[in-house]
């Protein structure tokens, strides 16, 4: 039997208030995770909506499909495939899009999935667990050069190099399998870290991220979020690394901003391309009250955004 376990969806009431759930409007959440956010959109819903979630982790696709609801449908699919699901749904144009984007309080306490070091279990780190490489595979067969621009880039860990360097060693004598013989081979490593953090906490992240080609969704799904939204509807995205936040503050920027060519170009104002975005407020991060209840929320960013008249973008290949 599966465990149960309690998940507090961060930033809950501030992302569903971003969308301005219209009763009759669709909706698509691209991360259903637990489903805080579905159930709360469905709460605003009425019987003429209608609400889309995607979820790569099956756990969370048979968590989905407990809802018992009409105006609710699941895909067991990556949110970089937004424009597939919509195709596959009949819909054209959708009233506001949500991703939650990053790994969820399950698959980090659900020990067996190798997400933490806090429990010693295989080296897996997979959110969709049908599908790709696990961690244990990745550092198998990947030369020094890949792992540490690995660790470095997605870990934005400064001793990548001497990690990097250790794992090779140690795997030339055996296998690492385990989430408990990586975090000791990193604490061996990197003997002095900012108070409260454990040393392995930058090299498992790095790992998570690139086994799940989780910046890659993310620059993926963004441009088709823009070309599913229709006119006023709403882009709402939850980050909880600075990498991610990166990507998606850039996009949203780009996207809002006219033209940044000299005013003084003899060029017709109708030559010039329109934005397609318009942001909303100022990044919204989580309150004393909710980090106190949910420590994982205090590194949460949302920023939202709303689809105006202009082009559509290009998805990225």
């Amino acid at each position: 039997m599966t465990p149960a376990f309690f998940h507090q969806t961060v930033l809950l009431e501030e992302a569903v208030n971003a969308l301005k759930v219209k009763p009759s409007g669709i909706y698509i959440d691209g991360t259903f995770g637990r489903g805080g956010h579905s159930r709360a959109i469905l709460e605003r819903l009425g019987q003429s909506g209608r609400l889309l979630a995607l979820d790569r982790d099956p756990s969370a696709v048979a968590a989905a499909r407990e809802i018992d609801d009409r105006r609710f449908s699941v895909f067991h699919r990556r949110f970089g495939e937004l424009g597939k699901v919509v195709q596959e749904a009949g819909i054209r144009f959708a009233d506001g899009v949500l991703l939650d984007v990053g790994v969820s309080s399950p698959q980090i306490d659900e020990g067996r999935r190798g997400f933490s070091f806090r429990f010693d279990a295989p080296l897996d780190m997979r959110m969709d667990t049908t599908q790709s490489e696990t961690a244990a595979s990745f550092l198998a067969r990947a030369e020094l050069k890949e792992i540490t621009e690995v660790i470095k880039d997605y870990g934005e860990e400064r001793f990548a190099f001497q990690i990097a360097k250790k794992i090779v060693a140690a795997r030339s004598v055996r296998p690492l399998t385990t989430t408990g013989e990586l975090a000791a081979l990193v604490r061996e490593t990197v003997r002095k870290r900012e108070p409260a953090q454990d040393p392995a906490t930058r090299t498992f992240q790095a790992l998570r991220i690139y086994v799940n080609q989780e910046l890659e969704q993310l620059a993926l799904a963004l441009p088709q979020t823009v070309n599913i939204l229709a006119r006023a509807g709403r882009l709402v995205v939850i980050c909880f690394h600075s990498l991610e936040d990166r990507i998606v503050k850039r996009f949203m920027r780009g996207q809002s901003d006219a033209d940044s060519l000299p005013k003084a170009l003899p060029l017709r104002v109708h030559e010039l391309p329109r934005p397609c975005l318009r942001l909303i407020g100022k990044p919204v991060r989580a309150g004393e009250a909710e980090v106190v209840r949910n420590p994982r929320a205090r590194s949460a960013v949302m920023r939202v955004a709303e689809r105006l008249d202009g082009a559509f973008l290009p998805e990225a290949a």
